[in-house]
């Protein structure tokens, strides 16, 4: 009789704990970053941040939510307020991944708002990855991906030297799994060559694109097809870095 009429709250317990170990089995991943990182608006179509396709590998225990933002920089990043709610929601499991150079490094006029020094850009990664830890979060680096340029020769050139080499330091630094975007996005759009590479960006002549009616020739920002290959890229180098979230991949990993 004692064994029934305890059975409610065994049954409470049992409840309570299988919705504690579910609930640890939800990981959130972060995305914080640029306009080649962000989901864009409709009105921009066809560009594509490589964040967009990157959320679709991801089997229903893991959501996506990229907080990337186009010309944001380290700096514009943390002082818009745009860090710390992620950082007050991080819990124990979350990844951040976070993609930043193509704005800290524009030395221009018109950029000088979202300009960061090599040193402020270096401080503040490091903040990213420490705040990150002190969550029981992991931290994941990726230097900006390319642009596209090549010289004269047909050779895709190095287009975020200073910034890129920040992050690799930082990387080896603080023992951060580290995917170089900007080298692996730069020997796909050699290995495509001058021509080719166009399609992977937001190019078209006009009256092709009713988005674009006077033509466009952006070497920065990616079609669909060129961000799904730079989510391929990041997902290549997320599976040779052994990363435990490569289990929640949609297909196992």
């Amino acid at each position: 009789m004692r064994l029934i009429a305890r059975m409610p709250l065994l049954v409470s317990c049992l409840a309570l704990c299988s919705f504690i170990l579910f609930r640890r089995d939800k990981i959130t991943v972060y995305l914080i970053g640029d306009s080649t990182v962000c989901t864009q608006p409709v009105s921009q179509a066809p560009v594509t941040g490589w964040g967009t396709p990157f959320a679709t590998f991801f089997n229903e225990s893991v959501t996506v939510d990229n907080h990337a933002r186009g010309g944001r920089s380290t700096r514009t990043f943390l002082s818009e307020n745009r860090w710390q709610p992620i950082e007050h929601a991080l819990k124990p499991g979350d990844y951040v991944f976070m993609q930043f150079g193509h704005n800290d490094e524009a030395k221009g006029e018109q950029y000088k708002d979202r300009y960061t020094t090599p040193e402020d850009y270096r401080k503040n990664l490091m903040r990213f990855v420490a705040e990150t830890r002190a969550k029981s979060a992991f931290p994941v680096l990726v230097t900006p991906v390319s642009r596209r340029r090549f010289t004269k020769e047909g050779k895709a050139s190095a287009t975020h030297v200073e910034y890129s080499k920040i992050v690799v330091e930082v990387a080896a630094a603080q023992q951060v799994p580290l995917i170089d975007l900007d080298t692996r996005s730069r020997k796909l759009f050699d290995s495509l060559g001058p021509d080719a590479s166009k399609v992977l960006f937001n190019i078209s002549e006009p009256g092709v694109n009713p988005q674009f009616p006077d033509g466009v020739n952006d070497n920065t920002h990616f079609s669909e097809y060129g961000a799904r290959l730079m989510a391929q890229l990041v997902y290549d180098e997320m599976r040779k870095l052994r990363l435990e979230l490569m289990k929640h991949i949609v297909n196992g990993g």
